[in-house]
C-alpha cells in the first residue's frame, strides 16, 4: 500500500459583499481537466508559491489575524498564505487586491485538510475579505470558468463539494459575528478527515 501524499499548503479566498439579509460569494467552476475537484463550484485559490514567502504588501494582516495563523502556520508560511490568496484571486479571477497587494483586510476563517486517502491533497487555508477591497474586472486566466456572485441562499441549494458546503457553513457563522467577535476568536476551525475541531 503505498504512502499517503502529503498535502501541499494552499490558500482560498472567500470574496464577498452583502446582499439583502446574507451575502454574496464570488465562485467559479474548475475545469473538467483538473486532476483536484474537477466541475465543481470553488472559491478563487491555490496553492503556495515559493515567491509567495517574499512577496511585498502594501499593509500587513491584522494583529488577530498574525495570531490566528500562528496557531496553524510558521510565521513565514503564515504570510506566503496570505500571499497566495491575494496573488491567486489577481491569475483566476481578474479582480485584485492592489499589486503589492494590501493583506489589511483579509480574515482567517478555517483550514481544511484534504483526506489521507485522497491521491491530490492540499492543507487549505481559507480566508475571507470584502469586495470593497478589490478592484478590477471578473476576467481572470480561464482555470476558473463561470465566475459569478452567488447567494448564499442559493448556494446552500447547489451541489457542491462536501468541503465548500462545509467552509460556507463556517463563513455563514463569521458573518454572524459583530467584528469584535470576529477579531476575538481564540482559534480557527480546522477540517480533518471530514470532522471539524478548534484548531
Amino acid at each position: 500500500m503505498p504512502d499517503p501524499v502529503l498535502p501541499r499548503p494552499a490558500a482560498s479566498l472567500l470574496v464577498w459583499r452583502a446582499f439583502g439579509e446574507g451575502a454574496v460569494v464570488l465562485m467559479g467552476l474548475r475545469g473538467a481537466g483538473h486532476r483536484f475537484m474537477p466541475n465543481r463550484l470553488v472559491f478563487p485559490g491555490g496553492a503556495v508559491d515559493p515567491g509567495d514567502r517574499d512577496a511585498a504588501a502594501a499593509s500587513e494582516p491584522l494583529p488577530h489575524v498574525r495570531r490566528l495563523l500562528a496557531g496553524q502556520a510558521d510565521a513565514g508560511l503564515g504570510r506566503a498564505l496570505l500571499h497566495a490568496a491575494a496573488r491567486e484571486l489577481d491569475e483566476e479571477t481578474g479582480l485584485s487586491l492592489g499589486r503589492p497587494p494590501a493583506l489589511a483586510g483579509l480574515d482567517y476563517l478555517c483550514r481544511a485538510i484534504t483526506p489521507a486517502a485522497s491521491p491530490v491533497r492540499f492543507d487549505a487555508h481559507f480566508f475571507t475579505v470584502g469586495a470593497d477591497a478589490a478592484s478590477g474586472t471578473l476576467a481572470g486566466s480561464g482555470e476558473l470558468e463561470d465566475l459569478r456572485w452567488i447567494p448564499l441562499a442559493e448556494a446552500r441549494v447547489l451541489d457542491l463539494a462536501f468541503v465548500t458546503r462545509h467552509v460556507l457553513g463556517q463563513f455563514e457563522a463569521w458573518l454572524a459575528l459583530a467584528p469584535a467577535g470576529r477579531a476575538a476568536r481564540g482559534a480557527v476551525p480546522v477540517l480533518r478527515e471530514r470532522v471539524w475541531s478548534d484548531g
